[in-house]
């Protein structure tokens, strides 16, 4: 019978003006610990974000959105942050902020197949 690992997952989101609190779902981050597992899967869509807000500084968010990639793969270019274990990572991406990239409260879950998981969780509340 396959293990089923642990996880939790975060909804990444866009949030153009934080003091007004909307947001466009953009991408998920999941992770398990005991797995040694982290992916963040996410779109970038223009159009949409054009249209959510067009005030929004589109070049600055993408920006933002890598920085936060890197940061989840460990990337070496991903700064201080990115050198920090899976799980003190996963804690810092998911941890509030006033920013205009910002992450869901975590949510737990059970897994036989974590890629998978981020796929399926990436198209039901993203895409």
């Amino acid at each position: 019978m396959p293990e089923k690992h642990l996880y939790e997952y975060a909804v990444i989101r866009i949030v153009p003006k934080v003091e007004r609190e909307e947001f466009v779902n953009t991408g998920i981050i999941l992770f398990s610990k005991k797995a040694k597992y982290i992916r963040m899967l996410y779109a970038f869509d223009e159009n949409r974000l054009g249209h959510f807000c067009s005030e929004l500084d589109l070049d600055a968010a993408r920006e933002a959105l890598i920085a936060f990639e890197k940061i989840a793969n460990g990337d070496k270019d991903g700064g201080a942050i990115a050198r920090l274990d899976i799980p003190e990572r996963f804690r810092w991406l998911t941890a509030v902020k006033s920013a205009c990239i910002q992450t869901s409260r975590p949510h737990p879950g059970f897994s036989e197949n974590l890629d998978d998981t981020a796929r399926c969780l990436f198209k039901e509340l993203v895409l």
